[in-house]
């Protein structure tokens, strides 16, 4: 079996069935380590960005018509081989993104898991029929491929984002182009070798490094480009939306979040304190659907905080690669620079630090810094209401149900909310009240399933859901055929 190591990075293109050079290299630093580079990875040009779309315009009505056996054996094979290779690809993308080597580990392994459900899905493509309300005519509605598919994903979950995304666009037909991040270039390269190896039309799947100035306005502005899934910012979100609506492009956005966690009166304090670290705190913070606001309720606050704090000095930050540790660095030296922003920025507006805020000199020379918490925080401030990014969560103190359902959803973003409490009445309110696309009910806000839908509400998404049986309804157009049979 090839290693994705031996994939030379100097050739990091994807293009029409062929690894191509770019028009210059970006250098792929580790942030657990900054004096380790994975390689330096090809970037594309604009004419490159141009080859790949008329491969994939090209490939894309060969590979629809492949059987769908044929189809479901590819995703299959791809699944197979990510959960085989989970602890050596896992370490490869825990060196590059920098979350803990059981978070990597773990990314991989589900990646496969969104291949294999895809696989199947192949096989469940049955249309409906109907009577007409014309004597003698039959209707069939069926569903057929996009067509050229652009996506474009981010850093954080670099392997799993890019396959929940992937793998029903090419379960349902369509070609495509994968613009990742360029932080994290060595895991999209290693999974774009394992694509290569299942003998797919060439064209049919695509990988292009590069900047979004170049790789992604260029996808994002073709008219050639039949649909865009995009997970980012709002503001890059808006970007794609506005470039895509003249060409009547269909776009799929899933972009910002400020998720709150309940903790009510009543609830069970270790389940809280846990659910909370884990949203707040794993995977350095970095992660959409992370718990950004602990909203707390008078009984408990003092309790929880307490013990809240406890647990948090207990967490282990180094190097994404050692045994035990439970958060690793952040991605960069610029989402180090925007997280003591936010810290600064909070103690400004009259937050309590009551644990962390620091840089860490470890071991090894690193993005690293403790996990935070602020106390006695409003929710009106602007670290409660912007999206952070960070190991940062701020306490919220309510007086009720009522005032934590309230607090929840004054926010733009709507993404996930979660409640911890053992009331049924409590969670059934919650529930029915939060304006969030995902509610969790004595769970963190962070961890979803892959074979139900995923999004939000707000500025948080745009366009059908992701992941699940919903997939279909980006990556397919619906066709009613009509018949009279003389």
């Amino acid at each position: 079996m090839t290693q994705a190591q031996n994939v030379p990075t100097e050739k990091s293109l994807y293009i029409a069935g062929e690894w191509q050079s770019g028009i210059s290299t970006v250098a792929n630093i580790n942030p657990s380590d900054i004096a380790e580079s994975l390689g330096d990875f090809a970037q594309a040009s604009e004419t490159q960005v141009q080859q790949a779309i008329s491969a994939a315009k090209y490939a894309q009505p060969e590979w629809e018509k492949t059987p769908l056996e044929r189809k479901q054996t590819v995703l299959q094979a791809i699944g197979d081989e990510l959960i085989a290779r989970c602890d050596e690809l896992g370490r490869l993308l825990s060196r590059e993104e920098g979350k803990p080597f059981a978070e990597g580990r773990g990314e991989i392994y589900r990646a496969g898991q969104f291949f294999q459900y895809f696989a199947a899905e192949v096989l469940r493509q049955i249309g409906d029929t109907a009577a007409s309300v014309r004597p003698g005519v039959s209707v069939e509605v069926t569903r057929e491929a996009v067509g050229v598919i652009a996506i474009i994903s981010p850093w954080n979950f670099p392997t799993a984002t890019a396959a929940w995304k992937i793998a029903p666009a090419l379960a349902f037909g369509n070609s495509v182009i994968w613009k990742p991040a360029n932080l994290t270039p060595a895991s999209a390269v290693a999974l774009t070798e394992i694509i290569h190896r299942q003998g797919i039309p060439a064209g049919t799947f695509n990988l292009l490094l590069g900047s979004g100035s170049v790789v992604g306005d260029t996808l994002i502005n073709s008219k050639e480009i039949n649909g865009v899934s995009f997970t980012g910012s709002v503001d890059t979100g808006r970007k794609v939306a506005t470039a895509t609506a003249p060409n009547f492009v269909r776009c799929q956005l899933e972009m910002g979040s400020k998720n709150a966690l309940v903790i009510a009166d009543d609830a069970d304090i270790e389940t809280a304190v846990e659910a909370a670290i884990a949203g707040s705190f794993s995977s350095s913070g970095q992660k959409c659907t992370a718990s950004s606001r602990l909203v707390v309720m008078d009984g408990i606050h003092d309790a929880f905080v307490d013990a809240l704090i406890t647990r948090m000095g207990s967490l282990s930050v180094g190097h994404a690669l050692k045994e035990g540790v439970f958060m690793g660095p952040v991605v960069d030296s610029k989402q180090l620079e925007s997280n003591f922003y936010w810290i600064n920025k909070a103690r400004q507006s009259g937050a309590e630090l009551a644990f962390g805020g620091e840089r860490l000199n470890l071991e090894h020379e690193g993005y690293y810094m403790s996990p935070t918490l602020f106390l006695n925080t409003q929710n009106s401030w602007e670290v409660n209401q912007e999206e952070v990014f960070a190991p940062l969560t701020s306490v919220i103190r309510v007086a009720n149900l009522e005032e934590a359902i309230a607090t929840t959803n004054d926010t733009r973003f709507g993404l996930t909310s979660g409640i911890i409490t053992q009331s049924l009445r409590s969670s059934a309110m919650f529930k029915q009240q939060a304006q969030s696309g995902c509610v969790m009910v004595n769970l963190g806000t962070a961890g979803t399933d892959y074979h139900v839908p995923f999004g939000g509400r707000k500025e948080s998404s745009f366009g059908p859901r992701e992941q699940g049986q919903y997939a279909k309804e980006f990556y397919t157009i619906v066709k009613t055929a009509y018949q009279r049979p003389y």
